[in-house]
């Protein structure tokens, strides 16, 4: 059966807007942002100039994770769950800002701690649901291509902790690579379940 192109239409419209915000927003910034050092939490951040913009799209791809879950994740239950608390802590992210990047700007400091608490889980949750969806592939090279994203976007987690100059890139390599794999990894599920409701 020929693939449908809205199949993802949720996830994949959301990260193409996901997609500019990251790199463009930094030009309509704070003076100080760098696409290089600052993350996109950055640009979220409490008392900083468009922090909608950031938090919006925030709030879209963690609805779309969500929703795509609930859409083509039906009888891979723990997978499901994973799925949407990766996109539920997404969404906290946006609703808990970040400190700002500017000294001397007053601050929720209990909400920065918050944003940092959901912005692990996101780590967290992706790692787990990329290395336990290995366990329900068929192809090897899949197996292997799910692994090998789990512990590279744990690997640029520790990069941005390691060389902090450069956690912008980290931050983005990781939302480019986890999104690109999640959107055909919900294909080859989608895939996979029709297979066994005809079985």
């Amino acid at each position: 059966m020929k693939r449908k192109s809205a199949d993802f239409r949720y996830l994949l419209s959301s990260f193409l807007l996901l997609l500019p915000v990251m790199l463009v927003l930094p030009f309509f910034s704070v003076d100080t942002y760098s696409i290089i050092r600052n993350t996109t939490s950055h640009l979220g951040a409490q008392s900083t100039p468009n922090a909608w913009i950031m938090n919006a799209a925030f709030v879209l791809v963690g609805l779309s994770s969500i929703l795509e879950g609930w859409l083509h994740l039906r009888k891979m239950w723990f997978h499901r769950i994973l799925l949407s608390i990766f996109g539920f802590g997404l969404i906290m992210v946006a609703v808990f800002r970040h400190a700002p990047i500017v000294e001397g700007i007053e601050f929720d400091a209990f909400e920065d701690k918050l944003h940092s608490i959901f912005a692990s889980l996101v780590g967290f949750m992706f790692t787990v649901l990329a290395i336990s969806t290995a366990f329900i592939e068929k192809a090897l090279k899949h197996r292997i291509t799910d692994i090998a994203v789990g512990l590279a976007a744990t690997l640029l987690s520790v990069l941005m902790q390691l060389l902090p100059a450069f956690a912008g890139l980290w931050q983005r390599a990781i939302f480019i690579m986890s999104f690109t794999w999640l959107i055909f990894m919900l294909e080859r599920m989608r895939a996979f379940d029709k297979d066994k409701s005809q079985n």
